[in-house]
C-alpha cells in the first residue's frame, strides 16, 4: 500500500541546531507549507496527504520533530513547545531560506504552530490548526468544557510525572509498541475503523526505539517542571490575530470537547471551525481528503499568485 511505504517521498535533513532534523520537503518552488506532526505521530501521519497539496502548488515540508522518528535527539535534553518552535524556524527560515511560510499541526503541532505564529507573526503567514490544546482564557471560556474527561488524561500525567519509571517499564521494542498501539486503537482517539493493522504498525514502528519514545514524553514533562522548559511559551495566555483556518474532528475523545467553541474565542481572525464528523484526532488521516481541500481552498490567494 502506497500510504505505508516510509520512503515514499523525498528526504533531507540539517544541523542548522545542532542534531540531525529530516524531513520530507516536496514540490520546491511552491506556496512553503510547514506540516507539524503531533504526538504519539511521526511526519508519517501526513502521508495522505502531501500528494494533493503538492498537486495544488504547495512546496510541502513536513518535519520529524527532535526526538521524533527519524530526526536524532537535541542536544541540550529540551522537548518543550518553544524548543520544537525554535527548531522549525530555523529550518524552513534559516536553511530553507523561506521569508513567509503556511504552518498546519494538530495535537503537539497545535501549540507548536501557535507558538511560531505568536512569536514570528511577521513569518507566520497563516495557520491551519485541528484537534490540538489551545490558550485558556479563563474569564471568556467561562462555562465551556475546556478539558477532557478525567479517565482521558491518565496517559499526560504519567509521562509528565512519572516518564523515567514509565519508560523502564517499556523495556523493550515490543513493550514500547504495544503502549503506542492503544492510542491509534483501544483509547479511541481515532473514529473506530479508521486504522487498519497495517496501518498501525506503520505509525508505531518508529516509537519501538527506546530513546526516542523516552524524549516524546519531554513536552508532557514540560506541563509540570519548569526545569524542563527551554522558555516561556509566548502563545499560551492570549488570543492568537494570525488569519486562521479551524478545523474538528468531532469523534476526538482526547481533546477538549468544546474546542471548536474555544478556537471561537481565540482566534478573532478565523475561517471555520469547521466540524468534520466521524472524524476523530488524527485529521490528517482520517479526513485526509476534507483537510486538503478545505488547506487548498484556504490559501487559494497564494497558490494563484504562484501558478
Amino acid at each position: 500500500m502506497d500510504d505505508l511505504r516510509p520512503d515514499r517521498f523525498p528526504i533531507e535533513e540539517t544541523n542548522i541546531r545542532g542534531f540531525k532534523q529530516v524531513f520530507v520537503r516536496c514540490g520546491v518552488g511552491g506556496v512553503p507549507l510547514l506540516l507539524v506532526h503531533g504526538w504519539p505521530e511521526t511526519k508519517r501521519i501526513w502521508w495522505r496527504v502531501i500528494d494533493q497539496l503538492v498537486g495544488a502548488g504547495f512546496e510541502v515540508i513536513a518535519p520529524d520533530l527532535r526526538g521524533f522518528g527519524d530526526s536524532e535527539l537535541g542536544p541540550d535534553a529540551f522537548n518543550d513547545i518553544p524548543a520544537h518552535a525554535g527548531d522549525l524556524y530555523a529550518l524552513a527560515h534559516d536553511h530553507l531560506g523561506h521569508e513567509r511560510i503556511v504552518v498546519a499541526g494538530g495535537d503537539l503541532g497545535g501549540p507548536v504552530i501557535q507558538e511560531l505564529s505568536t512569536a514570528r507573526p511577521e513569518w507566520v503567514d497563516r495557520m491551519i490548526l485541528f484537534n490540538s490544546p489551545l490558550p485558556f482564557l479563563k474569564e471568556k471560556m467561562q462555562g465551556l468544557r475546556t478539558r477532557p474527561e478525567a479517565e482521558a488524561l491518565d496517559y499526560f500525567i504519567r509521562q509528565g510525572t512519572d516518564a523515567d519509571s514509565l519508560s523502564a517499564e517499556l523495556s523493550t521494542p515490543e513493550l514500547r509498541a504495544q503502549y503506542i498501539n492503544a492510542f491509534y486503537n483501544s483509547r479511541l482517539w481515532a473514529y473506530p475503523g479508521a486504522f487498519d493493522d497495517e496501518a498501525i504498525n506503520f505509525m508505531v514502528e518508529p516509537f519501538r526505539d527506546e530513546s526516542h519514545l523516552r524524549a516524546s514524553f519531554g513536552a508532557y514533562e514540560s506541563v509540570f517542571d519548569p526545569s524542563k522548559r527551554s522558555g516561556p511559551a509566548l502563545f499560551a495566555n492570549q488570543e492568537n490575530a494570525t488569519n486562521t483556518l479551524v478545523l474538528f474532528g468531532t469523534a476526538d475523545h482526547v481533546i477538549s470537547p468544546d474546542f471548536d467553541l474555544m478556537s471561537e474565542i481565540v482566534f478573532p481572525n478565523r475561517v471555520g471551525p469547521i466540524r468534520l464528523p466521524k472524524c476523530g484526532h488524527f485529521v490528517q488521516w482520517e479526513a485526509h481528503a476534507a483537510l486538503s481541500a478545505h488547506m487548498i481552498d484556504f490559501c487559494s490567494d497564494r497558490l494563484n499568485q504562484t501558478s
